[in-house]
């Protein structure tokens, strides 16, 4: 990747969004690429230990609103921030993190590839200088940079009090649009998301809901082609159909995000024990569903 640079305030090339945000960084070390003024971007935030539900979510929109040619930023954290600007990247699009560490620091370690991967297709923004170990304080200060870059901040997952909860008030502040996912009332991890939507904050129900806000909108479906990493040509879409038999089909529909233990299954498509194993172990080798856990299933269909 590129060299870092320092950027001041007072420099043409600093970000424009960036500048007029109040407790405006006196500078930036970049390495890589700043976001591109004319184009939108949304900031992607939730929480670091998510749900399978809050991982397919993170995939689902930060694919397919790269594909439509928006910036995804994020902090480049574990869960929900890495999910999405890995699937952002994975779809061909530009992504850009966030640092709460030096600009020569990969943290957390397993988001390696990420790094790897945002060389010529984005950059990393610090206004920690090079050395900077990721300090805890330093996250919640690099928060207001993150929701600061956006046009939309997006929220996938989060408890009523939490990290993310501060990026959405540093965005208030900053008279951003937020828009939260919703999910089911009795977990948790969704009590932060449900909250903002109760008091104003726009539902994302799909990537369109964040588009149409953005003057993106488009009826045509999202063509995503799938990039491998550094160096290495594009794979197979992201999206993918599969074909399935009636009785696959039956089990596959009684599915969703959330996990459903064997039990439920049969209690639901009204089919014997070891017939619906068959056919769950058949859904998982096709790829179109996963076990999480000791026999509890999810479909994969975003």
């Amino acid at each position: 990747m590129d060299e870092t640079r320092y950027i001041t305030r007072f420099q043409e090339e600093f970000p424009d969004k960036l500048r007029f945000i109040p407790s405006c960084p006196p500078g930036i070390y970049v390495k890589g690429e700043l976001p591109d003024p004319k184009l939108k971007t949304v900031a992607i935030v939730g929480a670091r230990s998510c749900t399978e539900y809050g991982l397919r979510m993170a995939e689902y929109f930060g694919a397919h609103l790269a594909a439509a040619g928006v910036q995804i930023v994020s902090g480049m954290a574990r869960g929900i921030d890495g999910v999405a600007q890995r699937a952002a990247l994975e779809a061909g699009g530009r992504s850009f993190g966030v640092l709460g560490c030096g600009p020569d620091m990969i943290y957390p370690e397993e988001n390696r590839r990420i790094y790897e991967m945002i060389e010529g297709h984005g950059g990393l923004i610090t206004e920690y200088p090079p050395g900077t170990p990721p300090l805890g304080r330093n996250f919640a200060s690099r928060n207001r940079i993150i929701s600061g870059l956006c046009d939309i901040l997006l929220v996938i997952e989060a408890r009523l009090k939490s990290g993310t909860s501060i990026t959405v008030n540093n965005a208030l502040e900053q008279g951003r649009d937020i828009f939260a996912v919703p999910g089911r009332l009795t977990d948790g991890l969704s009590a932060g998301c449900n909250r903002l939507i109760s008091e104003g904050a726009g539902t994302a129900l799909c990537p369109n809901d964040i588009l149409k806000a953005l003057g993106l909108y488009c009826e045509e479906p999202l063509v995503l082609n799938r990039r491998k990493g550094r160096g290495n040509e594009s794979s197979e879409p992201v999206l993918k159909r599969i074909s399935l038999c009636k009785r696959e089909r039956l089990v596959y529909d009684c599915l969703d995000l959330y996990p459903k233990t064997v039990d439920e299954i049969v209690r639901t498509v009204h089919l014997g024990i070891s017939e619906t194993v068959e056919i769950l172990t058949g859904l998982c080798i096709k790829g179109a569903v996963r076990e999480c856990g000791k026999s509890n299933y999810i479909r994969l269909d975003y």
